[in-house]
């Protein structure tokens, strides 16, 4: 039975419910399917207009999957929302507005990703009016800290969502033309958590699991080539050399392209799919010709380790992970595996030493001496 909270939030200047759950596609879907339901990107959650009857809608709705419905926290007025919870934020006026869509507009001259675009323009409306509460439009570091505390440290958000928010913000003032460098913004650590690796076992048996063929080669191409999803999605017919067995990733993360290895057993596979599915641009095509998606693929792959019945939290990028870190176990040397990979620096390749099975298996252990 998954469980599903149901929080306190303050979005949009409006109380509202946020719909907490660990990611299950079926509960998504279905989730989607209940009128007035949204996606809040700032806060990552979906939530739905605070009310009585929608508190009973959800409930009604999510108990139809068979989902355990915890709402202690609506009942208590907990919130782990932010500070508008609290504070009333002013309304912008018409000029704020024009100039923060210029904003928007100069992020996406700069070629950043959309969904960067949205999160950064997104806090710094939150920062505008948090400026506009306190009576300034003077952006020192002084009001960026109190900013900080308020709207991430406070209602607890992540370090990676705090990074974003402090970017953003750094964006907005160069956009004004304002020294970045001379207010010391700096960003907190993340945790360095060690990636989830699948034995070259478990791989197989998830290959094997999956039937269909458009799926099978899909998951294969993302572990042979140790792509990135949206790497492998992107990828056009024309992507694929044969004769030089590898393969052209192009306009990849940071704007780069690089080349990867095309597998011969994987040739033999995507030939078969190629005569089966004719696709006529993108190697994965969806309906009517459109490019694949993200949510079908992580789809696949979810139900593939459930028949196998891994009990490790495995993701798309989980493959490329396990990709990287079998060809270092296979004695491929790091800086092929960083080009491979397309990391600009050595030092992000480098986390795949830390969990390596070959290395960690020379260790004696002491234990065995007693």
């Amino acid at each position: 039975m998954n469980e599903v909270k149901l929080i306190p939030l303050s979005h949009n200047n409006d109380n509202q419910i946020a719909i907490i759950f660990d990611y299950n596609e079926k509960v998504k879907l279905h989730l989607k399917k209940l009128k007035d339901v949204k996606w809040s990107n700032t806060h990552k959650t979906f939530y739905i207009k605070y009310s009585s009857e929608n508190k009973k809608r959800i409930y009604n709705h999510l108990r139809a999957i068979n989902c355990y419905i915890n709402y202690n926290e609506l009942k208590a007025k907990k919130s782990i929302s932010s500070p508008i919870t609290y504070i009333k934020l002013p309304q912008l006026t018409e000029k704020k507005k024009e100039d923060l869509q210029k904003f928007k507009k100069w992020l996406q001259q700069k070629r950043l990703s959309e969904n960067t675009v949205n999160t950064y323009f997104e806090v710094t409306v939150f920062f505008i009016k948090y400026a506009s509460l306190k009576s300034t439009t003077n952006y020192s570091k002084r009001l960026i800290e109190s900013f900080n505390y308020d709207f991430i440290v406070k209602p607890n958000k992540s370090i990676s969502y705090q990074n974003q928010c402090i970017n953003g913000i750094k964006k907005y003032l160069d956009y004004l033309g304002v020294e970045v460098d001379k207010l010391e913004l700096k960003r907190p650590r993340k945790d360095k958590k060690l990636p989830v690796i699948l034995s070259v076992e478990e791989i197989k048996q998830i290959f094997e699991t999956t039937h269909n063929l458009k799926h099978k080669t899909l998951l294969s191409l993302i572990y042979s080539a140790g792509l990135r999803i949206g790497e492998a999605i992107n990828l056009k017919i024309r992507d694929i050399d044969s004769k030089r067995m590898l393969i052209h990733v192009k306009s990849a993360k940071g704007k780069k392209d690089r080349y990867t290895l095309l597998s011969e057993s994987f040739l033999d596979l995507l030939r078969v799919y190629y005569k089966q599915y004719k696709p006529s641009d993108y190697l994965f095509e969806g309906q009517k010709g459109k490019q694949y998606s993200n949510a079908s693929a992580q789809k696949v792959l979810k139900i593939a380790t459930e028949k196998v019945g891994l009990k490790k939290r495995v993701t798309l990028h989980t493959l490329r992970h396990s990709f990287a870190t079998h060809l270092l176990e296979n004695g491929t040397d790091l800086r092929y595996i960083q080009e491979l990979l397309g990391h600009s620096s050595p030092k992000t390749t480098m986390i795949y030493t830390h969990v390596t099975e070959a290395s960690i298996r020379k260790i004696k252990n002491p234990f065995d001496n007693l």
